[in-house]
C-alpha cells in the first residue's frame, strides 16, 4: 500500500485551503443577506453571486488542499473534464440550496431540503474530483469515513444556509464564515483519510494534467475571482445604506422645489 501524504508542502496547503473556504463562505453569506433585503431581479442576482462564491470557495478549498496530496511510488495527474465537471456540480448544487432558502415561504422545510441537497452535492463534488485523479494503482475507500464525510458535508451546508437566514451583522458573518471554513476543511480531510491506495509500479505515462499545469492556475484564477467579488460586495451599498441616502436626499430636493 502506498504511503499517502496530505501535506507535502507542510501547513501551507491546509492553511491556504481553509482561508479560501472561509472567504467563499463569508462572501456567500454577505451576498445572501443582501439578497434577502431585495426583491425581483436584484434578489436573483445576489443569490447567483452567493452560490457562485460558496461553490467556488468549496471547490478551490478542495483542490488547493489536493496540491499537497502525494502518494509514494506514483505520480499524480488529473482528468481535466472530470475536474471541471466537479466545479460545475459544486456551483449548481449550492445554487439550488441558496435559491431554496432565498425564495421559499416555509423556511424550515427549505433549510432541511436545501441543506441536504447542498451537502450531498458538496460530497459529490469531492468524490467526483477524486475520480479525476490518475495514478499507478488502485484507489479504495473506508466506508465508515466516507459516510462520516457526507454527514459533515450535510451538517456544514445546513449550518451555512441557517447562518444566511439568521446572521446579519458583519462580525457575526465573519465568525460564521470561519466556522464554515473549518467545517468544509474537516469534510475534505475526513474524506481524504478514507482513501487507500494500492500502488502498482508502472513505466506507462499517466494521462491527464499535473497539479501545477492545471489545478494551480485554475485555483489562482478562482481565488482572484473571490477576492475581486469580495471587494465589489464590500464597496456596494446595502439596502439600509441606500435607504438612508435616499432619505437624506429628500429634504434637499424638497428645499430646492420651494
Amino acid at each position: 500500500m502506498g504511503h499517502l501524504d496530505h501535506a507535502t508542502f507542510g501547513w501551507l496547503t491546509p492553511a491556504l485551503s481553509y482561508v479560501m473556504a472561509s472567504i467563499g463562505a463569508a462572501l456567500g453569506l454577505r451576498c445572501t443577506v443582501r439578497a434577502l433585503g431585495t426583491t425581483g431581479r436584484s434578489r436573483r442576482n445576489w443569490l447567483v453571486t452567493a452560490a457562485s462564491a460558496i461553490g467556488t470557495g468549496i471547490w478551490t478549498m478542495h483542490f488547493v488542499a489536493m496540491l499537497g496530496f502525494g502518494v509514494t511510488g506514483t505520480e499524480i495527474r488529473y482528468n481535466v473534464p472530470l475536474t471541471i465537471l466537479s466545479l460545475l456540480v459544486a456551483m449548481i448544487v449550492v445554487c439550488v440550496g441558496v435559491f431554496a432558502v432565498g425564495y421559499s415561504r416555509d423556511r424550515a422545510r427549505a433549510l432541511f431540503l436545501g441543506g441536504l441537497t447542498t451537502g450531498l452535492g458538496v460530497a459529490s463534488m469531492h468524490y467526483l474530483g477524486m475520480a479525476a485523479v490518475r495514478m499507478h494503482g488502485a484507489v479504495t475507500y473506508d466506508p465508515a469515513l466516507v459516510a462520516l464525510s457526507v454527514v459533515i458535508a450535510v451538517v456544514a451546508a445546513t449550518a451555512a444556509l441557517w447562518a444566511a437566514l439568521n446572521i446579519k451583522s458583519p462580525l457575526a458573518v465573519t465568525v460564521a464564515s470561519l466556522v464554515m471554513g473549518g467545517a468544509v476543511s474537516s469534510m475534505h480531510y475526513t474524506a481524504m483519510w478514507a482513501v487507500r491506495v494500492e500502488v502498482t509500479p508502472s513505466g506507462e505515462v499517466l494521462l491527464g494534467a499535473t497539479a501545477m499545469q492545471f489545478i494551480f492556475p485554475l485555483a489562482v484564477g478562482l481565488g482572484s475571482y473571490l477576492f475581486l467579488t469580495s471587494a465589489f460586495v464590500a464597496l456596494s451599498p446595502t439596502a439600509g445604506e441606500r435607504e438612508a441616502s435616499a432619505s437624506a436626499q429628500r429634504p434637499v430636493e424638497n428645499a430646492a422645489a420651494h
